[in-house]
């Protein structure tokens, strides 16, 4: 099963899937903007069933669907890895072959979140010194490569959330957590998914009081 952290980081995905794809899959986000944008989640008992072990609760498959036909659907395929060590581009190969053949489609986009830093490889080559019978790549995005500074005032709420994530001073902690909560409430206007997004901030030990944000001692915030 899951951590709350590894729940909270797919919650965030499913409630926000264009900010998702702008932030860690710029280079697909083409016509995210256009009328009617439609953003679908693959049912999970569907890839249960078909795929068996190979399935993972924390894939987070998202289909992207433009009615203007525009462009063809796609199919993003989020993985978030909190501990680098334990990415293999082998099963994250072997799982978009299997969704692919599961969904009979060929338009896949594989991202893969790094929570830590650490490395990694996103390229996978299988053949000879004549010819690569099998090539596959990646996405990735690091949080830990991210400058906390350079997404303060993103209208990403993704990014404005995961500012804890990235890279920043220790003395700079309370700004960025503070920048964090801040971003929540200028640019999530449901009052429920506010809530949803600062209960899982106050049991990482954030508060507001008396209108200021307030940290305990430990060393954790809204790791998402």
């Amino acid at each position: 099963m899951p951590s709350s952290h590894d729940q909270n980081f797919k919650n965030l995905i499913l409630d926000y899937p264009r900010q998702a794809i702008e932030l860690f899959a710029p280079e697909e986000a083409e016509g995210l903007g256009a009328p009617g944008v439609r953003y679908l989640p693959v049912r999970e008992e569907q890839l249960k069933e078909r795929l068996g072990e190979r399935f993972r609760e924390l894939d987070t498959p998202v289909l992207v669907e433009w009615p203007d036909s525009r462009r063809e659907a796609l199919l993003f395929l989020f993985e978030e890895e909190t501990k680098t060590r334990r990415f293999s581009i082998h099963r994250l190969a072997h799982y978009c072959l299997d969704v692919a053949e599961l969904l009979g489609t060929e338009r896949i986009v594989p991202v893969v979140i790094f929570l830590r830093g650490g490395r990694y490889t996103t390229e996978l080559r299988l053949g000879s010194e004549r010819c690569a019978y099998l090539s596959f790549a990646c996405l990735a995005y690091a949080f830990r490569q991210q400058q906390a500074r350079d997404h303060f005032g993103s209208r990403n709420l993704i990014a404005r959330l995961n500012l804890p994530n990235m890279r920043h001073a220790r003395s700079k902690r309370v700004a960025v957590y503070a920048e964090a909560v801040r971003g929540l409430l200028e640019l999530e206007p449901d009052p429920e998914r506010q809530l949803k997004y600062l209960s899982n901030s106050r049991r990482k030990n954030i508060c507001f009081r008396n209108n200021k944000l307030a940290l305990s001692r430990k060393k954790s915030f809204v790791n998402f």
